[in-house]
């Protein structure tokens, strides 16, 4: 969150996971007027009268008129998976391609962020922009000048079957607004220095990831455990009595450790379980439903163009 990093500075380990969105524009019959298909269905005549505030923004920069616009998705929005910003990417290099323009993933992750926190004004961070743009393992270093930096962490084929044959994600239910628990955590990190030194130990802890999980991918549990352990700390509206007692299952059925994804409140609890653990972890919560973790290497990406 700039509120913390303009000042300490901050860094995350991401991990891309394959779950998209995925999104189609060509021209529209009626060259006057758009027809925009996603969870709604809007036929707006001018960019202005645009309900959906990414794509009005989006179409308004890049200047895109008379086009029939349509949005799926793996997952519901809200869920803790970065829909917002994958939408964000994904629009921005779908613009590009309509334009016959090619902006690098980096750019494309800049830009995302640029739309959604400057110009929209949401209260969130920039890590879910740079992991969809980038996709793989990366560590994420996020400077008070605003920059970014992302580098690469390199695991091996066998690492990488091992990591997702531990992982799984359940889905405990319900969406949020993730802009109300992030405006909750801003202002407590404002007033409290409990919740400032809870941030920085966050920190140190993804450096700390960083390193060892090129050696000892299994770390991963206990490092998970600790980073939830602190971000449920933080503020209330993180986690409820149905996230605890679902971690706890987990926790006692065998996983070493695990979080909730996203800001807080609802979604998808992701879970390290290895070896004969995880099958006790899926029957010990099999009154949600999991959902297996598999790696994107690639990023944001145009998959047909004519």
């Amino acid at each position: 969150m700039p509120g913390f990093y303009r000042e300490h500075g901050g860094a995350v380990l991401s991990m891309s996971i394959a779950r998209y969105v995925y999104l189609s524009m060509h021209e529209h019959f009626n060259a006057d007027s758009y027809i925009l298909k996603y969870s709604k269905v809007e036929t707006p005549g001018k960019v202005e009268d645009i309900e959906h505030r990414i794509i009005r923004q989006v179409f308004s920069d890049y200047g895109i008129t008379g086009v029939d616009f349509n949005s799926s998705a793996d997952v519901p929005a809200g869920t803790g998976l970065g829909s917002s910003s994958a939408f964000t990417v994904g629009l921005l290099n779908l613009c590009n391609a309509y334009r016959g323009r090619y902006e690098g993933r980096t750019a494309l992750a800049a830009k995302a962020c640029e739309i959604e926190i400057a110009k929209l004004g949401e209260p969130i961070g920039k890590q879910d922009q740079y992991g969809c743009a980038l996709g793989g393992l990366n560590f994420i270093e996020f400077h008070p000048d605003d920059s970014v930096t992302c580098e690469s962490v390199p695991i091996t084929e066998a690492m990488r079957r091992r990591l997702e044959d531990s992982m799984v994600m359940f889905y405990l239910g319900g969406s949020r607004s993730a802009s109300e628990v992030l405006r909750k955590q801003t202002e407590t990190l404002k007033s409290s220095k409990r919740a400032l030194g809870t941030m920085q130990a966050m920190v140190r802890q993804a450096r700390g990831l960083r390193a060892e999980i090129m050696t000892d991918v299994d770390i991963l549990g206990p490092y998970l455990h600790e980073g939830w352990m602190r971000k449920r700390s933080l503020s209330e509206g993180i986690t409820n009595a149905r996230i605890d007692a679902a971690y706890d299952l987990a926790m006692t059925a065998g996983a070493t450790g695990g979080k909730l994804l996203g800001a807080g409140d609802s979604g998808f609890l992701l879970v390290y379980a290895p070896d004969e653990s995880n099958a006790a972890v899926r029957q010990a919560l099999s009154d949600y439903r999991a959902y297996d973790v598999r790696f994107d290497s690639i990023g944001t990406s145009i998959i047909y163009s004519d």
